[in-house]
């Protein structure tokens, strides 16, 4: 008898086993609450920029960058003259980075409106058509060449070291503008804008603090470029004058 009260308090093998089937569905289901719930709402934690529709995160976008006084810019740009290279930090009155055109890559320094070369001799050969040119090249190596505001390449160096000029050419989409993938830049989320016919390529801009651009891939395989460090301040000063060449009203012929 003993025996038998004590299989009567425990449950059957059928039944426990439901029990254990029913708790283990049971978490299942509300972990799976968790994970939908989390799904259904992308845009938790970040600055909302994701709700907005395309053209008003393009337009947040290059107010941050407009506002921003100073920036990082890195990768590749492919234009009529050629395809470059650049690693560049520009603020409103100049800028400082190197520039890679085919096999050559020289630095390029801005203050207000001077502008400086620095390159090997390597770059400056081109030019050398006699002794007496080659021997003036290799006095040019590692200097910084001023460089003449009359001279052609004064405006297409310049280019790389404006800050304004550059950003609105990177970001100034035109066409329909969708919202694209949401993505990850050196580790920020990001929401992707997207341009269709017209000037279009596809923008990353931040989902974390303030709608700064972090990436634009220009359409037509026409460079991808990363940004960031915005409104981090660096110095930017004029080289010393022993380490300056004035070359003169143009400088020798380089690059086409």
């Amino acid at each position: 008898m003993r025996g038998s009260a004590q299989v009567a308090l425990l449950p059957s093998v059928p039944r426990a086993r439901r029990a254990v089937v029913a708790a283990v569905l049971s978490a299942g289901l509300t972990a799976g609450l968790v994970s939908c719930s989390e799904a259904e709402d992308p845009d938790k934690g970040t600055n909302g920029l994701g709700k907005l529709p395309a053209a008003e995160i393009e337009n947040q976008a290059r107010a941050a960058a407009a506002e921003a006084k100073s920036v990082s810019l890195s990768g590749t740009l492919v234009s009529k003259g050629g395809t470059y290279k650049l690693n560049m930090r520009l603020k409103d009155d100049g800028g400082t980075g190197s520039v890679t055109a085919g096999d050559n890559t020289f630095e390029l320094l801005r203050v207000a409106d001077d502008l400086y070369l620095k390159a090997d001799a390597g770059f400056w050969a081109p030019s050398a058509k006699s002794d007496a040119d080659a021997e003036a090249v290799e006095k040019l190596e590692g200097k910084y060449v001023k460089v003449p505001e009359g001279d052609p390449a004064y405006d297409q160096f310049r280019g790389f070291t404006d800050k304004d000029a550059l950003l609105d050419g990177f970001l100034g989409m035109t066409g329909e503008l969708s919202k694209g993938d949401r993505t990850k830049i050196g580790g920020v989320r990001t929401i992707q804008v997207s341009a269709g016919e017209g000037a279009g390529g596809v923008l990353d801009v931040s989902l974390e603090g303030a709608p700064y651009p972090l990436q634009f891939a220009r359409a037509g395989g026409g460079g991808v470029l990363t940004l960031g460090r915005w409104g981090e301040d660096f110095p930017l000063a004029a080289p010393p004058t022993s380490a300056t060449v004035d070359y003169g009203k143009s400088l020798p012929k380089t690059i086409d």
